[in-house]
């Protein structure tokens, strides 16, 4: 176990990194931050030339690779840190500084354990991307097909669970401090990010990922997943087919190429869509560099380290959200929230669907260029602040890629209603989910498992209530009340009677 001065010592040498990039100032101006907390971040940037515009990308760079990933969570959050702090942490998407070839080569050659020209005729030394966890070379298998290799940083492993072990330290402290920030559970968010990290970390679980969505995404022809190549993965290094096509987020090039960028932002509206709803089982990292665009306006993804689940209880609740909100229900969509338990029930659900039509009424029927995302996600925030509303981490992964979702489709086409996108979909999965013969199908499916089980049961039955033996069935026997009367010389006076007893009706039957 880490002792709590390495925590302070970490915590207060990224501190300082953050104070010198003007990070820090928001959270001393912010009046919900504790005191305390307050205190540390103005004696973090003592003696510190802080810049006019924060730059919070470069700060979590210089921090390192666990921070970096943070902050790429923490860009999707614009109800938490502000749109500006949002926008300037988006650059984290973009390519890092790569590992020198030499360390990859040897990292791959140590992975499989063997040369690496047994695996690829060529591999190129300078990567195609380098993210904070990983980069990427492309390279030709030995039977001639191009490929991208996936490499994981050496080391990385160590360099995560030690920032990992310091950000649960520091959630626990703030946790304790009570008020909005325990509101916002801050242990179990960083426990979530963990989670995420850690399936990160095994380039197999990404591969497998990536198997399963391209199984599960077989109705949407328009969004493909790249094969994977099995015998060229293992835990450090992945292989897939190359993508050869435009990366979404450079729009003349889509434009020039004769792309239909409306088609574009629909087909990945409806992609996230089943994904999320129909299967329970979605990308979670959807921002425009791990996009790209083939022939015919097909959308191709990458990159399948942070995937989202999510039980049909909760897609339920979800598509009736977002329909709720498409058809202006607000009702429905304030009861939905009281029945999953997201809000508390002393509140009062007319009053929480009045805060939602408050919210949601100016934005329907806009296109997203004429909303205030910023506006309604301040207006959305202060809703779950007003009805105790905590953060709810199982829905942290969706909440991040609808925002992304919502961002790539926006830049593609700025005049796409997502409410109009959405609504056809969402439409036909609650009536083929939840309507009348969804009912009825539902139902003959349990009562058939039932009857399926009937065999079993009655085998158990049997089991703990035999066929009597060849002996006759006793008499049935009178109840008699028992009475204790203890021990000693009175348990022996009732014991000779009784055998006294016994003996004359002996003699009386003889």
């Amino acid at each position: 176990m880490t002792a709590p001065a390495v925590h302070l010592f970490r915590l207060l040498k990224w501190g300082r990194i953050l104070a010198r990039h003007g990070a820090l100032r928001g959270i001393e101006r912010d009046r919900n931050t504790p005191r305390a907390v307050r205190r540390l971040a103005r004696l973090a940037r003592f003696g510190a030339r802080v810049p006019e515009t924060p730059r919070y990308a470069d700060a979590l760079q210089a921090i390192g690779p666990a921070a970096i990933k943070l902050g790429q969570t923490l860009a999707t959050r614009a109800d938490l840190i502000g749109e500006a702090a949002a926008h300037d942490l988006m650059r984290l998407q973009d390519a890092l500084p790569p590992v020198p070839f030499p360390v990859i080569r040897a990292a791959i050659e140590q992975s499989f354990e063997r040369p690496i020209a047994d695996l690829f005729a060529e591999i190129e030394d300078v990567p195609i991307g380098a993210a904070s966890i990983a980069q990427v070379h492309r390279a030709t298998t030995t039977d001639g097909r191009q490929v991208a290799v996936k490499v994981l940083r050496p080391g990385i492993e160590t360099e995560f669970a030690k920032a990992i072990d310091t950000y649960e330290w520091a959630a626990a402290q703030l946790e304790a401090q009570g008020g909005e920030i325990a509101r916002l559970r801050p242990r179990l968010v960083i426990e979530t990010f963990k989670r995420w990290t850690a399936r990160e970390l095994d380039l197999r679980r990404e591969a497998a990922s990536a198997s399963e969505l391209s199984e599960s995404m077989e109705a949407e022809p328009d969004f493909t997943i790249p094969r994977i190549d099995w015998q060229r993965t293992t835990g450090k290094v992945l292989t897939l087919e190359w993508i050869d096509g435009i990366k979404l987020s450079n729009r003349e090039a889509l434009i020039a190429a004769g792309h239909d960028t409306e088609k574009l932002a629909n087909t990945l509206v409806r992609a996230f869509l089943r994904q999320a709803i129909s299967e329970g089982f979605f990308h979670a990292d959807m921002h425009q560099g791990n996009l790209f665009a083939l022939p015919g306006s097909r959308i191709a993804a990458i990159d399948f380290g942070i995937m989202g689940r999510i039980d049909r209880r909760a897609r339920v609740w979800l598509a009736e959200i977002l329909y709720g909100l498409i058809t202006g229900n607000y009702r429905r969509v304030a009861e939905i929230h009281f029945e999953a338990g997201y809000v508390p029930p002393h509140h009062n659900v007319a009053e929480f669907a009045t805060a939602l039509r408050a919210v949601g009424e100016p934005m329907r029927g806009l296109p997203v260029k004429d909303m205030s995302v910023g506006m309604m996600l301040d207006s959305l925030f202060n809703i779950t602040r007003d009805f105790d509303m905590q953060t709810q981490p199982h829905l942290l992964l969706l909440q991040k890629t609808m925002v992304m979702v919502e961002g790539v489709a926006t830049r593609l086409h700025p005049d796409i209603n997502l409410w109009d996108s959405a609504a056809p979909f969402v439409r036909e999965w609650i009536r083929t989910e939840l309507g009348p013969e969804a009912f009825i199908a539902d139902r003959l499916a349990e009562d058939l498992k039932t009857l399926a089980r009937l065999p079993k049961l009655i085998r158990n039955i049997e089991r703990h209530f035999p066929d009597p033996g060849g002996a006759p069935p006793a008499p049935p026997l009178r109840e008699i009340q028992v009475v204790r009367v203890g021990g000693g010389w009175r348990y022996a006076a009732v014991a000779l009677l009784a055998a006294g007893a016994g003996v004359a009706a002996a003699l009386l039957l003889t």
